[in-house]
């Protein structure tokens, strides 16, 4: 009876491991909360060609990379910015080898849809105005590229020093876009991607290009098995590259 039950257990786990569906990998990605949507809708397109199971983890890019640090399983990381691929490149974790241009992306002002708001982007007495001693919702200038962003384009206006009292800072950019939609801040700056998937605000200027560095968003093939590498190929198809402008993404 024992060498009978043993034999069914392996043509059972024979069957189980033959079969393309319940044999199939899952890719875990680590994606910047600004990819939400994006990624969302690129994952469904390739999920429906009957691909291999993906599972995406939003966060900032900085709480991310600390997680990837600690050991957290990802087989792809996506950044909002290099510098945090680069903090993990100097771990050991993986080299520069292992990272790709995926899209880039643009920085705006946004306020509340139902506010009325004018601003001069470039008039330090303009944003006092707007925001009228509330808060400018903005995420963590320091760690968050959102926030790294928006301080050296704030900077390079010479905005910085009439605002930085009066800063919201948050975890990431997604929470930033947030408190604008509650009405809780007047403005904030998020990337354009954000401001395209909400009807609760209104995009009031945009900062030129020049203003920061750029918004790279790079990939990161942290895994060599076959079924990362597959999804990792499909984020750079041609596909992949419309559905990401269609989120408003930048090739």
């Amino acid at each position: 009876m024992r060498n009978k039950l043993s034999s069914f257990l392996l043509l059972f786990s024979a069957l189980l491991s033959s079969s393309p569906l319940l044999a199939a990998e899952t890719v875990r990605v680590y994606a910047a909360s600004s990819l939400t949507n994006a990624l969302t809708a690129l994952i469904e397109a390739y999920q429906s060609k009957g691909k291999a199971s993906v599972v995406p983890i939003f966060g900032g890019s900085s709480a991310l990379a600390r997680q990837i640090e600690q050991g957290a399983p990802a087989d792809i990381y996506l950044s909002a910015n290099r510098l945090w691929v680069d903090y993990l490149v100097d771990k050991g974790l993986f080299t520069q080898a292992n990272v790709q241009d995926f899209a880039h992306n643009s920085l705006v002002v946004i306020a509340p849809s139902s506010n009325s708001v004018h601003l001069v982007v470039e008039d330090p007495n303009s944003w006092l105005s707007a925001l009228n001693g509330q808060r400018l919702a903005i995420a963590q200038p320091n760690a968050v590229p959102a926030g790294i962003y928006a301080k050296q384009s704030l900077q390079s206006l010479d905005i910085w020093p009439s605002v930085q009292g009066q800063l919201a800072p948050t975890n990431n950019v997604r929470t930033a876009m947030t408190l604008v939609e509650r009405g809780e801040a007047p403005l904030g700056i998020v990337y354009y991607s954000d401001a395209l998937v909400s009807d609760q605000v209104q995009v009031v200027s945009q900062f030129g290009p020049e203003t920061h560095q750029a918004i790279a968003y790079p990939l990161v093939t942290m895994s060599q098995n076959e079924a990362t590498l597959a999804f990792s190929a499909f984020l750079q198809t041609q596909e992949a590259k419309q559905i990401l402008k269609e989120f408003g993404f930048k090739e």
